[in-house]
């Protein structure tokens, strides 16, 4: 048993590294996503969580849940109070209808730009014309993009240099781009 004058476990992990599943643990520092598998062996993701979220297995129906690293991170272990657990399944079913939603949306484009949006609003840095997403920081390759909006990473590269021109997105630097708040307002999160 955990007592208050025990130090938690923490540990420093690296993009791919998968955490117990048996444990809670709180975010320090990166990015993780929750995910199950279909009848196909197809990754679904459940949750994208970031600094200062903590994450968990052990209140969902689905069993296996992976709880993968996507940047290096930092992470906890840590003991929740009712209150914490209240606002985690809160926090969880935010996240699942945020990302199933995404995720119906037919039209590629539509549904990659809901994705960026999304992500950068939870995630990015906000001022008055729109949102900084670092896709270096949170490591969301073309192909952890794909993954997440179940699109190809062809697709993914495609619509992300067809938002560029478009002036959807924005490229700030080699690694972030900018979210203009007409591109964010298009959706409705």
């Amino acid at each position: 048993m955990f007592t208050a004058t025990q130090k938690p476990l923490r540990l420093t992990l690296q993009p791919g590294d998968v955490l117990p599943e048996a444990l809670n643990w709180r975010i320090q520092d990166g990015y993780i996503r929750t995910s199950a598998w279909d009848e196909e062996g197809e990754s679904i993701v459940l949750g994208i969580w970031g600094p200062g979220d903590w994450v968990t297995a052990a209140y969902s129906a689905i069993k296996p849940i992976e709880i993968q690293c996507i940047s290096p991170v930092i992470v906890e272990q840590f003991h929740p109070s009712s209150e914490d657990i209240s606002e985690l399944l809160q926090r969880q079913i935010q996240n699942l209808e945020e990302i199933f939603f995404v995720n119906r949306i037919k039209l590629a484009e539509d549904r990659l730009l809901s994705l960026l949006t999304l992500i950068s609003r939870r995630f990015g840095q906000v001022n008055s014309l729109g949102y900084k997403l670092s896709l270096r920081d949170m490591n969301l390759t073309h192909k952890a993009l794909a993954d997440i909006s179940g699109l190809t990473r062809v697709t993914v590269t495609k619509m992300l240099n067809r938002f560029k021109q478009e002036g959807l997105l924005q490229k700030v630097s080699k690694d972030d781009l900018f979210v203009p708040l007409q591109a964010a307002a298009a959706d409705q999160f």
